[in-house]
């Protein structure tokens, strides 16, 4: 019984990680900006 909380951390850690990290670039939105140029030096 002492694994269980354990083993139920270690899962839900699990089960957040696909959450995080880059999902791909933005798409364009109508009347948006992105991307935009930037002036350069």
């Amino acid at each position: 019984m002492r694994r269980l909380p354990v083993i139920v951390l270690a899962l839900a850690l699990a089960a957040a990680l696909p959450a995080c990290g880059k999902k791909g670039d933005p798409g364009t939105v109508p009347g948006g900006n992105y991307p935009t140029s930037y002036p350069q030096r």
